[in-house]
């Protein structure tokens, strides 16, 4: 629960950026532009050496939280979206098949859809009315010139959960490229790239894990190749015009977002302390509280699965007879209710749930969410039902 003036806002907008963030995130982004400043890798003065240990710490904090052996293959980025363009549009080539899922969000369909006009051909895997996806369809879609597979974690529209582990084996069986999207699971379900075999994970600093916004990145499989989506300074080899071939340099052109990322070492922090189950369990709580009380109010509908163990912290519903925009709306402006309405950025997964045209209200708690708060959501939306 936040401040608006004397009005106290109930934020469950989680899905699009968590907050509030812990303190200590607000606190290392300050401590970061106030008392160590730096330029990461440009030059060898204490202030950039100090930069450099930030960058450092959290690639081995990261490293860890997604059991990673070599911390050195993970770049930074400003967003995932980046992360997801370098990664297809620096391995598909013409010729190239690729798969994925049927609930990918925008970040990844629309660099397909740029690359299909280039030659790369892609196969959407049909999921359930629910988002939920049988391996063995993906399996069965594999063809001779098939190079990746490439899809989400969880549901940023329904918090559906993908068999990620399951396609992963399939993908390493076949010999093909395994990249996961885990915008919506980083830092909220556990990620093991070793034993999910995902020979590429691509993260967003400001969700899950709690970190600020501008941050992300990528990891990369050693021994893969990948070309750049930029090449720059990297404070790195810089007699030679050529890009530097070795991680994470390789991906890390620019001065990143040295500040955002100290607040990102402090969020992962936070969840390595507080311990990403006892995170997911307390969400659980609130997502089944949530549910459990939006089912008993007549002329809501909800999405995605039935079971709350195969969904993450995420429920979208529509009103009968009303607008999305408009409940949405509503519970802002009448309710200090803090959700989000419309497509998502993921017309795929509506096309899916068989709401493309509607739209949905979503509603995303966070692990700062009370169950008090999520009475309150539950009696104003009965409230927008009757009116």
């Amino acid at each position: 629960m936040v401040g608006r003036g004397k009005i106290l806002t109930i934020y469950m907008d989680n899905a699009a950026t968590s907050y509030p963030k812990p303190e200590s995130v607000y606190l290392a982004v300050d401590r970061f532009n106030r008392l160590m400043g730096g330029n990461p890798g440009r030059g060898s003065n204490q202030s950039t050496a100090r930069a450099g240990s930030v960058l450092l710490e959290t690639r081995e904090a990261l490293a860890h939280l997604f059991n990673i052996d070599d911390c050195m293959q993970i770049a930074f980025t400003l967003n995932i979206t980046e992360a997801i363009n370098t990664c297809l549009k620096g391995i598909l080539k013409p010729g190239d098949h690729v798969i994925t899922t049927s609930m990918e969000h925008n970040s990844v369909a629309r660099p397909l859809y740029t690359l299909t006009r280039q030659g790369v051909e892609w196969t959407t895997v049909p999921c359930g009315n629910d988002g939920t996806l049988d391996p063995d369809a993906v399996k069965n879609e594999i063809k001779p010139n098939t190079r990746m597979i490439c899809m989400l974690h969880a549901s940023n529209l329904v918090g559906t959960i993908m068999p990620i582990g399951e396609v992963g084996r399939i993908a390493h069986e076949h010999g093909l490229l395994f990249m996961v999207d885990s915008a919506q699971s980083a830092g909220v379900l556990p990620i093991d790239v070793k034993l999910q075999n995902i020979d590429i994970l691509t993260f967003t600093g400001h969700k899950g894990l709690l970190g600020p916004q501008g941050t992300g990145g990528m990891y990369i499989r050693p021994g893969l190749e990948v070309i750049p989506l930029k090449e720059g300074g990297t404070g790195a080899l810089s007699e030679y015009l050529e890009q530097p071939p070795i991680m994470p340099e390789r991906m890390e052109s620019g001065t990143l977002n040295t500040p955002g990322i100290a607040g990102l070492l402090a969020g992962i922090r936070f969840i390595t302390e507080t311990g990403i189950e006892r995170i997911r369990q307390h969400e659980m709580r609130l997502t089944a509280q949530l549910i459990q009380g939006l089912q008993g109010i007549d002329g809501v509908k909800l999405y995605g699965p039935a079971d709350i163990n195969r969904r993450t912290a995420v429920i979208a519903l529509n009103i009968e007879d009303k607008d999305c925009g408009e409940v949405c709306s509503q519970l802002d402006y009448e309710y200090d209710i803090i959700t989000r309405s419309g497509l998502h950025c993921a017309p795929l997964a509506h096309r899916t749930l068989g709401t493309f045209e509607l739209g949905s209200c979503r509603l995303s708690p966070g692990y700062f969410t009370t169950p008090e708060e999520i009475d309150q959501v539950i009696r104003a939306v009965y409230a927008i039902s009757k009116k």
